[in-house]
């Protein structure tokens, strides 16, 4: 009977294997006993591997250092493949590891990053798949034509160029069909298993990885928050005409359907593309600090994924000016940054648990624009600073205005304010002047009258 019993186990296993295997619709990937199972291994693997492999080397000698150099590329490159495996939330999880340079061992955020490229591709069945169940029509329907290799792909969705019936160009983006069903799933499974790698190193401070996931991942997979957040950033920074946000087609656009005006340009750490279309880097450099600081103090609300594939500048043929697209608006912090920036800590041991997950989004944002400022070798200028000064007094003068009830003082407050704003304009010029040729004759000529005074 138990012989029996294990020849139809066997036989029904097989059939499922050779069914799953042929039937295209359907991924291995996708069921949670492989992904969990995956995700168990890979954890058990890496944590032997910590166990075993330092446990006889003297603490801090040269040889302890350069195995557990190996050790974190190792761990590192089976990590990669489980978030390349797993897909959808464990390659979200592995890119923003991949950014966190101020963190994480050079060994682990080098191999990371390589996700930024190898972001999984539906294809044009789930597209269609997707678009039929959340705006109830076909693609032909719809579009008067629909590229199928798409613009770019991410660990959540990928965007196509697309026209509609009356003509109009557009950039449609798509969710990946399965990230939200397995994404609460996903999550919780990380929490266990950092808990248990918690548990074997009491050091292990990652916990916060997961908070974070837990608090951002639905405000990124509602693309209806995402449309809200580009309309209020657009508004919000009206006043630099430099500055250009994708109109949002809000009749299109659900919560894994996001249609919005198509928009095209060269990465913002392109410094070639910007030399052949007679862009200005300097500028680029400058009014992307400007940006930044604006939204970091003045309003509260931050575009934390600032990655050159979200940033493109373009010249408009018709004016001759720069412009700044600002793409991919899922992921914004508002006024709980400023509410909670006393709490940082500045010890690094501390970092993961005490500062609050928003410090961290502005240090990832931080981060990402020192790189676009290092590719463009922009670094140099003073700009970005005066611009964040110029910022800060605004946004202090602003608060202290709305505390107090005195005319007076809120006078006293203006003209302080105007004053700071004066000496930086000040201390800009100077800069200028000293960079430039005709300070350079000034200089040479005070030295002149120096020398022949004495």
């Amino acid at each position: 009977m138990a012989l029996r019993a294990l020849k139809f186990a066997s036989l029904t296993a097989a059939a499922s294997g050779i069914y799953l295997y042929g039937n295209k619709f359907l991924d291995p990937n996708d069921f949670g006993v492989v992904r969990v199972g995956r995700a168990i291994a890979t954890t058990a693997v890496i944590s032997y591997d910590y166990l075993t492999s330092l446990r006889s080397v003297p603490y801090g000698s040269e040889e302890y250092e350069f195995l557990k150099s190996q050790v974190h590329l190792r761990s590192a490159e089976r990590l990669r493949e489980l978030c390349c495996s797993n897909r959808g939330t464990f390659i979200k999880v592995g890119q923003h590891l991949g950014a966190l340079d101020y963190l994480l061992p050079e060994e682990y955020t080098r191999t990371l990053k390589v996700l930024h490229s190898q972001a999984p591709q539906s294809t044009r069945q789930e597209i269609e798949q997707v678009i039929r169940e959340d705006l109830g029509k076909e693609i032909k329907e719809l579009f008067m034509s629909f590229e199928d290799t798409p613009l770019g792909a991410a660990s959540l969705a990928q965007v196509h160029k697309a026209v509609l019936q009356d003509g109009r160009t557009v950039a449609v983006k798509i969710q990946h069909p399965k990230v939200q069903a397995q994404s609460s799933k996903d999550i919780l499974l990380m929490e266990v298993l950092l808990l248990v790698v918690k548990q074997i190193f009491p050091d292990f401070e990652f916990m916060w990885l997961v908070e974070e996931a837990k608090k951002n991942l639905p405000l990124e997979l509602d693309f209806l928050n995402e449309g809200r957040n580009a309309e209020k950033v657009a508004h919000m920074l009206k006043n630099f005409d430099f500055l250009k946000v994708p109109r949002i087609y809000w009749e299109l656009s659900t919560s894994r359907v996001l249609l919005m005006e198509f928009m095209e340009g060269g990465q913002v750490n392109d410094k070639a593309y910007m030399e052949r279309n007679g862009i200005n880097v300097n500028e680029i450099s400058r009014n992307l600090g400007k940006l930044y600081s604006e939204m970091i103090f003045v309003n509260g609300f931050v575009h934390c994924d600032p990655h050159p594939g979200n940033v493109l500048v373009k010249k408009c043929p018709a004016s001759g000016k720069a412009h700044i697209i600002l793409l991919d608006h899922g992921l914004y912090q508002d006024m709980e940054i400023r509410s909670n920036a006393a709490a940082y800590l500045p010890q690094i041991t501390q970092l993961l648990n005490n500062v609050p997950r928003q410090m961290l989004l502005l240090l990832k944002t931080n981060d990402l624009l020192r790189g676009i400022e290092s590719a463009l070798h922009t670094r140099a200028s003073a700009s970005s600073f005066l611009n964040m000064s110029r910022c800060c007094i605004r946004a202090v003068s602003t608060y202290q205005r709305s505390k107090s009830h005195s005319l007076y003082r809120r006078a006293q407050i203006s003209l302080t304010e105007a004053l700071s704003l004066w000496q930086i304009n000040l201390h800009e010029f100077f800069l200028w002047l000293k960079g430039s040729q005709l300070g350079n004759w000034v200089i040479a000529l005070l030295r002149r009258m120096h020398h022949f005074t004495y």
